[in-house]
């Protein structure tokens, strides 16, 4: 087992995905209040039926979304890190593997959004993400 680097190290990864969430909603947001000032029925928001938003709002809202779906597996890695002291060289340069996939999926998400980069993006950060829940299973087997 790789020796351990100071524990609060997984934090910053962590950090910087929880920054792009919140700005994943500042888009959001800025996005539905420029439809909403371009004409959108702000009824749409009751029940979301009717004339939909446009496409790039709709981009920006599935993008938010997304940060609540694999980020948390990843949060979930980072926490049973530092519980277990399990933060070491590995740990942490697999999540800042995952961040970096996950910043160029974002950008991809938010700029061109072509599928095909996009996806690439995502399987690259999933594989840094399994390849840190391995290191820690290995860690978890340890402590056993």
């Amino acid at each position: 087992m790789p020796e351990t680097v100071n524990q609060a190290y997984i934090f910053v990864p962590m950090m910087v995905v929880i920054l792009l969430t919140f700005l994943a909603f500042i888009r959001m947001g800025a996005g539905r209040g420029a439809a909403m000032k371009a004409g959108q029925d702000p009824n749409y928001y009751k029940a979301y039926t009717g004339d939909p938003e446009p496409e790039a709002t709709i981009i920006a809202v599935r993008h938010y979304g997304n940060m609540f779906e694999m980020p948390t597996v990843f949060y979930a890695a980072c926490l049973t890190a530092f519980v277990l002291s399990a933060v070491s060289f590995w740990t942490v340069l697999f999540a800042w593997g995952y961040v970096a996939g996950r910043l160029v999926q974002s950008a991809v998400h938010l700029t061109y959004n072509n599928p095909g980069h996009r996806g690439m993006a995502f399987v690259l950060s999933v594989l840094f993400l399994l390849a840190m829940w391995v290191t820690l299973a290995m860690a978890v087997c340890a402590q056993l």
